[in-house]
């Protein structure tokens, strides 16, 4: 007996997106159905390297690019690259990359139904996807009750922990210094402070033992509400031989969930990485566990677009906890495209378009390895003090990935992050990549501003990095 054709499309059309098992009669339809959401024109609500790597990607698919920019940033590489720039206001970031309204109004004056936030300013923050969704501009990214349940640490903890992901021994929110010495009582010393919201080191302090609670509380309360605009603070055990180590997600509205393998971040300086690699060296009894948790946090929580789910690894006890989950691009995520051929920001914008995933988990291949070294415009024999000016001369390493947003005469401003360009080898092996690694940095030349490129060759060159063996304090432990 034929099925009812009639009755099959109008279940179809009723549907909810996803998929879906229907039946009719004696039949059961599987039915597979995404929002298709024609993105023509995109606004980078962002800047440096990371907006130059968004508009190439929108031009790779053939959409037109809109660069909003403040007026630091007239002159930049993303400005002469995209289609049109949009200048968004003054070089303060609260008053131009993170202002929401005047993002949202150079996003409709430009004509742009699409905005990708890239990382860092307004990328995790919900008002943005928010704003993007009440005024019609498809948000390239998760949704915003997404960004803000996944967002906040202790949230994500305690989703994390409900779906059976292992999670660092650690407190509720801790509104004051007495409740902060009572969970470090219960957890024991020494203990980390950490900031509810955001990430990038700030608001972390190491506190090892109880004398040190009082100053670093007050310390990590005050960076966070000036980073975050959220001071709450909240405790966990610190780890002295943690390893930092984080798995790249995809998801899209179809419920297809993949891994693009784990990254090794351990090397850190102040809580801020400073080079990354993917496969993770000496990872081999953990590498599955790590990849299952994650896609069982993403599918779990519903997520959708690019996503990174982090974890610290206890070396000394070979155990993994969930640190957080960063809802949008990162930046180190180069290593994992060079070792899979994945372009992840194509994929979050066709995520975004309401189309399925160009990979299956079947289809994704692990080939070689990639590392990234971070190299920032400031001065290492000062303490690593921002290094601001204009470059005299660029002249970059062939044979290696070059991710960045400065060129001969560019004017690095004093305004933001330091970084000024990512440089990623890939080679068959973890040696040969870095043996490539150290030639390409030894060919970078840059004047003009100082940067941090010998300090990533004493890096790479050095034994404990070649053998794999590091932490997420080993630089500050031996002073590099």
């Amino acid at each position: 007996m034929r099925p009812d054709f009639a009755k099959v499309l109008k279940l179809i059309d009723e549907a909810p997106l996803g998929t879906t098992c229907l039946r009719v009669g004696d039949f059961r339809v599987e039915v597979v159905k995404g929002e298709t959401r024609r993105i023509s024109r995109v606004l980078v609500a962002n800047r440096g390297e990371i907006a130059v790597r968004v508009i190439r990607a929108c031009r790779s698919l053939g959409l037109e690019s809109v660069a909003a920019v403040s007026e630091a940033d007239t002159d930049s590489l993303a400005a002469k690259l995209a289609d049109r720039a949009v200048c968004i206001g003054p070089a303060r970031p609260a008053d131009s990359y993170l202002n929401v309204s005047a993002i949202v109004a150079a996003a409709r004056g430009a004509g742009a139904n699409a905005l990708h936030p890239g990382y860092g300013f307004l990328a995790e923050q919900p008002r943005l996807a928010q704003a993007c969704g009440e005024n019609g501009i498809v948000f390239i990214g998760p949704s915003a009750q997404l960004i803000e349940q996944m967002g906040n640490k202790i949230l994500a903890r305690q989703l994390a922990a409900k779906f059976g992901v292992p999670v660092v021994p650690g407190s509720e929110k801790v509104d004051s210094v007495e409740e902060a010495l009572r969970a470090g009582e219960t957890i024991g010393f020494p203990l980390l402070l950490k900031a509810a919201a955001g990430g990038g080191g700030r608001g972390m302090r190491v506190v090892n033992e109880m004398s040190e609670l009082k100053g670093a509380f007050q310390a990590a309360s005050s960076e966070a509400r000036a980073a975050f605009g959220d001071g709450t603070l909240y405790v966990e055990r610190y780890i002295r031989s943690a390893r930092h180590i984080e798995a790249q997600i995809l998801a899209d509205h179809f419920g297809n969930v993949i891994h693009l393998g784990e990254r090794d971040c351990s090397l850190q300086r102040r809580f801020q990485k400073v080079v990354e690699e993917s496969p993770a060296p000496h990872l081999d009894g953990l590498r599955e566990q790590i990849w299952q948790a994650a896609t069982t946090l993403a599918r779990a929580t519903g997520y959708r677009n690019a996503g990174t789910i982090e974890f610290i690894v206890d070396q000394d006890e070979d155990r993994f906890y969930f640190l957080e989950m960063n809802t949008r691009i990162q930046v180190e995520h180069p290593v994992s495209e060079m070792i899979t051929g994945v372009d992840i920001v194509r994929e979050q914008i066709r995520i975004a378009a309401g189309e399925p995933l160009s990979v299956s988990q079947d289809q994704v291949r692990f080939d070689g390895h990639a590392i990234e070294c971070r190299i920032n415009a400031e001065s290492p024999e000062q303490g690593f003090r921002p290094s601001p000016g204009r470059i005299r001369v660029w002249k970059e390493p062939g044979g290696v990935r070059v991710d960045t947003h400065c060129y001969p005469g560019y004017l690095v401003p004093p305004y933001y992050d330091s970084l000024i360009a990512k440089v990623i080898a890939h080679a068959g092996t973890r040696a040969d990549a870095l043996r490539k690694m150290d030639a390409a940095l030894a060919t970078f030349s840059v004047e003009g501003v100082d940067t941090t490129i010998g300090f990533l060759r004493s890096l790479v060159n050095h034994p404990d990095v070649q053998n794999g063996r590091t932490h997420v304090r080993w630089i500050e432990n031996r002073r590099l």
